[in-house]
């Protein structure tokens, strides 16, 4: 057996944890009902109601980019358009599938710092135009945590919130690291979701310890009207629903979601800690969830992947993003950071 070591490429890299594996080693016992109509996935459904304090409507789809893409379709029709960051996932790694699954949603770019859209640039882009010839501005999608790698706060998303209900937008969340964000933040799971104006939540699972699988959360229940529908018209709908519904119970019971988001965090502290200590090494952005990104030399970057390591970089030449999951050892940790001190101390002589 081929032994593969933790990299630091992304959270997506990581296995299965325990308790995930053992809740769907427990749904694959006898012959359920399908496409959803089991008993792990009305479970599992409450308890995500239990987890908001919120009687919603729950979803469950393979991937993010159908979570992300179909819930922003259900909130608007073609002639409509979404508010995102310019950085954002929906505008930068979903390959066109909001525009694609809304038949033709426009995304309009605004900005704010350090990944954030700021409500100044909300309301620019909807009072910009208001003339029939402008794709009319419905929803706002934010993404937390940010490709940055920060954190939006309570009373940032209030702020939101605010302009949102002026202007009359609905405001979806991709909430790929949602559970990062809530153990950085210790905040309540409904104070950054709902509390605070979010209708609807991507909430992911399988950056957090499980194999596949993101829970889609309508806490505005009436834009989760037909949305099924729209989960099988984009084969986004299991027939073994509960192998991607179970999962999700090892997940909640205990705060294992909460635990591993910690872990995670935790980890890209220490990482970050010990590549700013190394001369040559630079931090390019707060490390407030699971992600650090550095300014890195590319001899460096070099000399690390010769030595097997795997990183992207996303942000100029030099710009290496970093994740941590829920598996991430400090040994590891210690060892990335030997080899770019090596590296570092090699290119500057």
């Amino acid at each position: 057996m081929v032994k593969h070591q933790e990299q630091f490429a992304s959270d997506n890299s990581s296995g299965m944890c325990p308790e995930v594996l053992e809740a769907m080693l427990l749904a694959n016992e006898g012959d359920v009902p399908s496409y959803g109509d089991d008993v792990w996935t009305a479970q599992v459904s409450d308890r995500f109601r239990e987890l908001f304090e919120r009687d919603c409507e729950v979803f469950f789809v393979f991937n993010g980019t159908g979570a992300n893409s179909l819930a922003l379709a259900s909130l608007c029709r073609s002639f409509h358009s979404i508010i995102v960051h310019e950085t954002s996932h929906a505008e930068t790694d979903e390959c066109g599938a909001p525009e694609y699954a809304s038949n033709g949603c426009k995304l309009l770019l605004g900005n704010g710092e350090m990944g954030k859209l700021s409500p100044e640039s909300i309301h620019h882009l909807v009072t910009k135009r208001t003339d029939l010839h402008y794709p009319k501005p419905k929803a706002i999608s934010l993404t937390q945590s940010t490709e940055m790698g920060t954190l939006y706060k309570p009373d940032e998303l209030a702020n939101i919130h605010e302009v949102a209900r002026k202007h009359n937008l609905y405001i979806h969340m991709d909430g790929a690291r949602f559970a990062n964000a809530c153990a950085a933040l210790e905040t309540a799971p409904a104070d950054l979701s709902w509390r605070n104006g979010i209708d609807v939540l991507c909430f992911g699972g399988s950056k957090n310890g499980m194999a596949l699988g993101e829970a889609v959360i309508f806490f505005n229940k009436r834009l989760a009207e037909d949305f099924e529908y729209r989960c099988k018209q984009a084969s986004q709908l299991a027939s073994k629903m509960r192998f991607i519904s179970a999962p999700w119970l090892g997940l909640l019971e205990n705060d294992i979601w909460l635990k591993n988001a910690a872990h995670a965090n935790k980890c890209a502290h220490e990482l970050a800690a010990g590549l700013d200590k190394i001369k040559g090494i630079d931090l390019l952005f707060p490390v407030e969830a699971n992600a650090v990104f550095v300014e890195m030399p590319v001899k460096v970057q070099e000399a690390l992947r010769a030595k097997g390591w795997r990183f992207y970089t996303f942000i100029g030449e030099g710009g290496v993003r970093l994740m941590c999951s829920w598996c991430t050892t400090m040994s590891r940790i210690k060892e990335f950071i030997s080899d770019t001190r090596e590296a570092a101390m090699n290119e500057g002589n």
